[in-house]
Formats: C-alpha cells, structure tokens, sequence
C-alpha cells in the first residue's frame, strides 16, 4: 500500500491530453495527498466505491471516506473512488470510447471485482444508472453476468426497491463491519458470481434481491458494534478542488431519539452511539495534522445531544484556537443552548447559525414531535444578536400532515418576531440584520410514523410556496423554497415499489440525469417517463396508504417496529408528544431487541 503524491505516474480518470478541454480537470487527476494506490498484484479484491454525483458533492460524503479507510487498512484489498463526470467530460468519453474508471490508477470500474453505490437520496437514482452505462456495464443486474458485483448502500437501501433491478444486493444499516464481511466472502467463493451471491445473502443486514423472498423473512439492518472503538478515517482524501464540505470532519455520534416524526435518519440510525471527548480530540489532532484543514467540523444527526458537548467543544477550543484553527456545528436544535455553544466554537471566525424550527406554529410543531416553542425560537436568537450575530438561517417545511393555511402564515409572522427581536436587540447593527430561510416540501419517507400520509401536491405545494412569500417581510429576509417539482420526484422514489424501475429506466433515457441539481432536473422529462410506462407521478406521489396492507419496504427491518410508528401516528394526530427516550423511560419502540443481539452497542448507547 502506498499513498498517492503528485510525482505519482498518472493515470486519472480521464487522458491527460484530454483534460484541458473540460471545465474542471481536477475533478479528474486523482493523485491526492492522503489517496491510497494499490498494485493490482499486491491484492485479491479490487473494490470500486461510487458516489453518483459530481466529485464536489461525493467528496465532502463522510460515509464514503470512512468506507475507503475500512477497506484500505486491508492489505488484500484496495478501494479506489468513482464520481459522476460532467456533462463535458462525458461527452469526451463518448467521443473517445472511453469507460469511466477510478481515481487511485485508471482501472476501468468494469475489471473490478466489487461496485459499491451510495444511494444517499432518491434524485440520485438515474445518476446510478449514468455510472453504470459510463463503465460499460448493462444496466440490469440479470443482464450481467460477470464482475464486478454492484452493490447499494446508504438511506435509501432502507426502501430499495424501486432500484432492485439494477443492483445485486444491497448493505441495509452500518457498513464498516459489512463491507468487511463481503469482501471475506468474495474471496472464499473464489469471486464465483452464483456463490458469492448465496454467501451475501447469508450475512446479517445483506438483502440479494434473486435470492430472497420478502414474504418469508426479513432483513435486519446491521448496527455498527462499539462506536467509540471503531476505526475512523484521521488522514481523508484532500481534494483538489474546493468541494462542497471543504474540512476536517469527525463523527462525534451517530444515532438520534428526538423522534421527530418526519425524519428517516432519526428512525434508521438509532441507537445513539457517541465517541469520547478523548477519542474526539486525537482524532481531531491526527486529521489536523494530516491534512493542514483550518476548520473542525462536528458532525452529528443533533451534536447539542451528545453528552459531553460542551466539554468537547472546549477540549477543541483550548487545543486548537492558538492556531486559528475554528471549530464548526451544523444545523442546532432551537435553544439558548445551542446559541451558547455557536459563541463557544466562534471564538476563531464566527460562521453562521443555523436553527430548524420546522413549522410555524406550536401545535403543528407537537404533532411532528418537535417540541419547539415560539418562546425557545426567540430566546435562541435574542442570545445569537447579543451574542453578535447578525445572520441567521432557519429551517422550516410546507406540507406537512395536518398543517393549515394558517400554520403557513405563521411561519411569516414568527420571522417577523425575529426581526423585531433583532431591532430591540442589535441596535445599530440592525441595519445589517439578515434572515435567511429555507422552505422544503415536506416528502413522507419509509420508516417513520408519516410513512402511510399522502404528500402535498405539486399545486397545494406551489400555492403554499405563494401564500408564505406574501406574507413574508420583505426587508432583512431572504426567502428560498425547494423546488416543488423535485419534491414531488423524490416522493414518489421513496415510497414507490419495485415497478419505477421502468420509469426510473424511462426518465433516464429521456436524459435526466444529476436530478438533484435544479439547473439539471427536467420535470417534463420525469412526467413523461411516468406516463410512457403507464403510471402517474402525481397519483404515486400523493397516494397514502392503509395503515394494514403491506409496504414494498415491509420486508426490510429497520429495529424500529411497525407498532410503534403507528403509535406515534396516531399521537401526531392528537398533537400528542413523545418525550426522548434518553430522559428515562423506554418507549418500547423495539431497539432494545436489535441492541440485545448487540452487546457491545448496549455497552455504547
């Protein structure tokens, strides 16, 4: 094993020759500091590992470096990345006949043995199928009939089946430990496709469609085992080109029971695992040192819930401030907690604050299990502008289960309480006042109580969209909704079956590709693809299910029981809240049963 430096020979995704005539040739060189080359004698598995996005967004996925660190440290195994080309290098690839290969050395993704795919949102759908077609492979898994084995993994293996014909098999839960285990398995079936296969279906948290049925048993998603112990990626990949997280970024938790009732990651990566301040800080210091980052990025489903937050945050101030390096938090919970703890990591450059009050009125916010009141909200920022911010963003979502033209309205008036805030609270600064707010379509996903809702139409959606930009204050506020369209899409993906296949297949050959992008989505492209195999989007989309039929993603056991979401669907609609579990009483919604096959979760939680 050896790292990559610039004096390595070339051999990047694209011809040297070829790359001044595309936008960004970084995208393209591999060849960075802390990237890993492996001879393809010095190993037994050559394992490709895929983003389907563009370098910027694939680079700054956390999951994906900590997987290529968990293969490499291997020594019979290598891991080479793979991104999505721009549009202009895949031109030139056509052109030249080319098929796509990995950064590390060049080797074309169709010579390796493994294919793995992160499948992080539905709108990156068709982007799979571009890197499939780009590497020569056929589309359709019973098409194939030799290596490399393509295998899907992240939040969206949690409901796969809308892309089961293109994949064959799929990673449900943590990876670190699974990917090890599929990599064994190749081996000891001697890369034999049909035995390989038979050994993945044996393994704990491995879904092979060809070799399943769903009506018989389950898939338990896997639990990663020891939080605090696992393996973490201290010297990542530094990219070329700036990318969309450009910096240092450690894990300090993985799991959350807020039990919001809207979001998957709450459901599918539950129990809360946390890493130790002591553990935090050398890892902080071994990737500080490794990589020159003048930024530390917490990263976390909710980092203010960690335990011992404000320890750690003063363990990386006092380590790291003296040499300007800053500390950052992502999205906060909505309390002067939170704000305490931006003015802590703010003692370098004060970047912004990010809160996520979700709806604008309390009883909305009850029914969705964020329990967050107006007078939180206020308090939060009244200490943000005493605190000597002057931006701040919120978070909020239209369409959700129950909400009125009122709940709307109120989303406008509570910013307005916000800029009176800051007029009492800034004084001569207020002039300089800016709020930023962020308006999604609220999209009902598998594995949470809201699973059997209806989303929003496209046209209650827009209307929505319309009615908060009238009420909106004009001055101080920057106003940007989600594009309904797109939300609408990424709707009918998550809770569709294994029969958009064709349409995904559809939508693809009429050129969509990169969905996620606005200046790329193509909505008439999407309708068409519906239509042509005799579906509606709207109609799937909007569709809501009885809470006693089955669900194409039944047969996928996320730890969490079906019970249990439907008992917090009905509490949601009684605008009853459920407490965290972590303030003492167990709510019985069946992790303790997957923590128990466990231990050493049980030991970590």
């Amino acid at each position: 094993m050896s790292g990559r430096s610039p004096g390595h020979e070339y051999s990047g995704v694209l011809p040297e020759r070829l790359l001044g005539q595309v936008q960004t040739p970084a995208r393209y060189i591999g060849a960075e500091l802390n990237s890993i080359a492996k001879e393809a004698d010095e190993v037994a598995v050559r394992f490709a590992l895929a983003y389907p996005d563009l370098y910027e967004v694939g680079m700054s996925h956390i999951g994906s470096h900590i997987l290529y660190h968990v293969i490499n440290q291997r020594d019979d195994a290598a891991c080479e990345r793979v991104y999505l080309p721009a549009d202009d290098a895949v031109k030139l690839m056509g052109q030249e006949n080319l098929k796509l290969g990995t950064l590390e050395t060049g080797t074309p993704v169709c010579e390796c043995d493994i294919f793995g795919i992160t499948l992080q949102h539905e709108l990156n759908y068709t982007s799979v199928l571009a890197l499939l077609e780009l590497s020569g492979l056929p589309l359709r898994a019973e098409q194939r009939d030799s290596s490399p084995l393509v295998v899907g993994g992240g939040p969206c293996a949690f409901n796969p089946e809308p892309v089961v014909p293109f994949f064959d098999a799929f990673v449900i839960g943590d990876g670190e430990e699974a990917v090890g285990e599929l990599i064994d398995a190749f081996k000891e079936a001697g890369g034999e496709r049909d035995a390989v296969l038979e050994a993945w279906a044996a393994l704990r948290g491995v879904y092979v469609p060809a070799l399943h049925n769903p009506d018989r048993c389950h898939i338990t998603r896997r639990v990663l085992q020891g939080l605090d112990s696992a393996s973490y990626p201290t010297a990542p990949v530094v990219p070329w080109p700036e990318i969309v997280h450009d910096r240092a970024q450690i894990e300090i938790a993985r799991g959350c029971t807020r039990g919001c009732r809207f979001c998957q990651a709450g459901t599918i990566y539950r129990p809360v695992r946390e890493r130790r301040v002591e553990t935090l800080l050398e890892q902080a210091r071994e990737i500080i040192a490794n990589t020159g980052y003048d930024e530390i990025s917490l990263v976390s489903l909710n980092c203010p819930d960690h335990t011992q937050i404000a320890e750690l945050v003063d363990a990386l101030n006092d380590e790291f401030a003296g040499k300007r390096i800053s500390v950052g938090l992502p999205s906060l919970r909505t309390d002067t907690f939170s704000v305490e703890l931006a003015e802590k990591v703010s003692r370098v450059r004060k970047s912004g604050l990010t809160l996520a009050p979700e709806a604008g009125t309390e009883r909305l916010r009850n029914s969705i299990n964020k329990q967050v009141s107006d007078a939180d909200l206020l308090e939060a920022v009244t200490a943000a502008f005493e605190a000597g911010w002057i931006t701040i963003k919120l978070y909020f979502m239209i369409g959700l289960p129950g909400e009125t033209e009122e709940d709307v309205v109120a989303i406008a008036r509570l910013v307005q309480q916000v800029i009176e805030v800051g007029r009492r609270t800034m004084e001569r600064r207020f002039g300089r006042l800016r709020v930023n707010v962020s308006v999604a379509g609220f999209i009902p996903k598998p594995h949470t109580p809201f699973q059997w809702c209806r989303q929003a139409s496209h046209e209650d959606l827009l209307s929505r969209q319309e009615l908060l930009a009238a009420e909106m204050p004009r001055k101080h506020v920057r106003l940007a909704c989600h594009d309904a369209h797109q939300a609408i899409v990424e709707g009918a993906l998550a809770r569709g079956g294994r029969e958009l296949a064709e349409v995904i297949e559809r939508a693809y050959q009429l050129g969509c590709v990169l969905d996620s992008w606005g200046d790329h989505f193509r909505s008439e492209a999407w309708e068409q693809a519906f239509t042509d195999c005799g579906l509606s989007l709207r109609e799937i989309a909007g569709c809501s299910f009885d809470t006693d039929e089955r669900l194409p993603w039944d047969h996928i056991d996320c730890g969490v029981t079906k019970n249990f979401l439907l008992a917090e669907l009905r509490r949601s609609g009684e605008g009853e809240v459920t407490p965290d579990c972590r303030e003492g009483r167990c709510l019985g919604c069946g992790m303790q049963e997957l923590v128990a096959q466990c231990p050493e979760v049980a030991g970590d939680a």
